[in-house]
């Protein structure tokens, strides 16, 4: 074979890449999809002679590629990885490159701290026993944009979602971060001042840098769209 590429559950393919690399010509890539980068790292790079890269495509499969970005942690910088991210790039992939411990912990704030977000939006929800088709009907441009996704989340697979808030090691840290932003804004609320609100909007407007603008242009295009699809289901 020229490729072997390993879609199974992590505890699986870390397992199985000593007896696969012993088993792979020299002239075949060994390459994963796993979510977490790290623990596959160690096993690979036992094996100096053999080609291996783990991509992670931040998306949903049924999405497609066109555009979307493709992480890539390349192992063993040799010619078949290359040929590879080839492919995906004609596919219309973004290929990002970076080391495995980068990309776990930015798969921990992107995607574990995403999703815990939205799930404990839900969460709110289901224990203010909120009706939907009411919220559905007063709801503002924030608030139908987390319903959406929230909708989406709910939809997903039960094992896709907790691999992503399980699987990867700085997941617990970036829930203890969450909450601690919660609570941040519950003081300030409680016992702060509107100096000190503004504080705080100031400390999270420095987090965009000079994204911002594109990203608040970003924003009021899905806003803009959840008013379309409100309007269409009124109708």
């Amino acid at each position: 074979m020229d490729l072997l590429l390993l879609a199974v559950p992590e505890p699986v393919a870390v397992v199985a890449v000593p007896a696969l690399m012993d088993l792979l010509p020299e002239r075949a890539l060994l390459a994963g999809t796993l979510s977490v980068k790290g623990r596959m790292a160690t096993p690979v790079r036992g094996f100096q002679d053999r080609q291996a890269v783990s991509l992670n495509p931040m998306f949903a499969p049924a999405r497609g590629m066109r555009g979307r970005p493709v992480v890539a942690v390349t192992f063993h910088h040799e010619p078949l990885p290359a040929d590879l991210l080839a492919l995906v790039e004609a596919f219309g992939g973004r290929v990002v490159h970076m080391d495995a411990v980068r990309h776990d912990r930015l798969a921990a704030i992107s995607q574990a701290l995403t999703h815990a977000t939205v799930l404990a939006f839900g969460h709110a929800l289901h224990t203010l026993d909120a009706d939907i088709d009411e919220l559905v009907a007063v709801a503002p441009p924030p608030h139908a944009t987390l319903l959406a996704m929230l909708a989406r989340a709910a939809s997903g697979v039960p094992e896709v979602h907790w691999d992503i808030q399980s699987g990867n090691p700085l997941a617990s840290d970036v829930h203890e971060a969450l909450a601690r932003g919660l609570e941040h804004l519950r003081n300030v609320v409680g016992s702060g001042s509107g100096e000190d609100f503004e504080r705080l909007l100031r400390d999270v407007a420095s987090v965009l840098g000079e994204r911002r603008r594109s990203l608040q242009d970003m924003c009021a295009q899905l806003f803009t769209s959840a008013a379309l699809v409100s309007s269409e289901e009124s109708a």
